[in-house]
């Protein structure tokens, strides 16, 4: 089960003080034909947008910088990941850019040898996929826990800034798969060899309290509960989660817990124990049918003699605690992006040499819990 409550305490005098823009990601209404070619215009603070919206043909490449991304169906499915190898989420949740398991989008494709189990949960209210990875593949540093990457960001501009996420696979989209619609509240928890990607339909009163942006502490296990094992490749139906922090105590009252400022220190525990939503009609499949168009997709540096995605195993499954709770910037605030790649490569290496220091003197402690 990707579950992994991953708590860290890190200290805020990293993390750079941002301004909420006037005009947050989460409320801009971008629909799939009107796409510009960048959402956003800001370019005080974290600096312009990366990358770019408008992406097709002539994007497309394992050196694409789109950060348009989908989540449809289990074999057609994207995730944010750092454009460069070796780099810490929390380094490059700004500047992130989309991975899919489809040619014809525009962006960088997921790399063979990626994906090693995913589960996609289709819900009312939002469709869900969770799995388990080898993240190097993805340009994410080996031991990092990752974080949270969502639509909101610690500015209003989202991580990565100006990412827009769209879905053919809402039940109000009435199973048109030639029409997409835009998912204004997302969350990609990543790190930690796992992952977990919920969109919500905008159309759904609920939207928001089922992809809440404010609980980047507590990982995979809290904000998209899942039974994703390595092995398994399966697709289900499911009814919607409890929204995170909501919970029902023991004499019976429903409560809702909020997740403490870093300000407090580290996490120690929480008042439940999340459960995933029930699910019913699984399918499974063997990898190799679902992402064949990945074989030849090389991750940098890797060997091009790596068997297919998952190697087609449907057989005895394992499970991994994961799904990017909180490590190098607590998923949260991250570090001052720019457009200059020598600069973004500076911030890589200052990011990574204060979490090594960091740890070695105690300033980082985080602990794992399993679901």
């Amino acid at each position: 089960m990707v579950s992994g409550l991953l708590i860290a305490l890190v200290t805020s005098s990293y993390a750079a003080a941002q301004s909420f823009v006037s005009d947050p990601l989460v409320d801009k209404i971008v629909p799939y034909t009107a796409i510009p070619y960048q959402v956003d215009q800001h370019t005080a603070d974290r600096g312009p947008q990366h990358g770019y919206n408008i992406c097709n043909s002539t994007t497309e490449g394992q050196d694409s910088l789109c950060q348009t991304g989908y989540v449809n169906h289990l074999d057609d499915f994207c995730l944010f990941a750092p454009p460069e190898p070796n780099t810490a989420i929390g380094a490059a949740e700004g500047i992130a850019v989309s991975f899919c398991t489809k040619p014809g989008r525009g962006t960088r494709l997921i790399p063979e040898g990626t994906l090693k189990g995913v589960q996609l949960v289709q819900s009312p209210g939002y469709v869900q996929i969770a799995g388990i990875i080898d993240q190097t593949r993805l340009n994410i540093a080996s031991g990092d826990f990752g974080g949270e990457l969502n639509s909101g960001g610690q500015d209003g501009r989202g991580n990565p800034i100006g990412g827009l996420i769209y879905s053919n696979a809402f039940p109000s989209n009435g199973g048109n798969n030639d029409t997409f619609q835009q998912s204004r509240r997302w969350t990609l928890f990543i790190g930690n060899d796992a992952f977990c990607f919920k969109a919500c339909d905008d159309t759904q009163p609920n939207a928001k309290a089922l992809c809440e942006h404010i609980y980047d502490r507590i990982g995979c296990t809290y904000n998209a509960p899942n039974t994703a094992q390595e092995g398994i490749f399966e697709r289900c139906s499911g009814d919607d989660m409890t929204p995170v922090g909501v919970y029902t105590s023991d004499d019976g009252q429903t409560l809702t817990w909020t997740q403490p400022p870093e300000s407090l220190g580290p996490i120690t525990s929480v008042p439940y124990t999340p459960t995933p939503a029930p699910t019913s009609d699984c399918v499974r499949y063997e990898s190799q049918e679902l992402y064949s168009q990945l074989n030849s997709v090389i991750a940098p540096g890797a060997s091009d003699t790596l068997t297919a995605s998952g190697s087609g195993a449907t057989g005895t499954a394992t499970s991994r605690n994961g799904g990017g709770g909180s490590s190098l910037t607590a998923g949260a605030a991250g570090a001052t992006s720019t457009n200059e790649n020598a600069n973004v490569a500076a911030v890589y290496h200052a990011l990574s040499a204060v979490s090594i220091i960091a740890a070695m003197s105690g300033v980082l402690f985080s602990v794992s819990f399993l679901a």
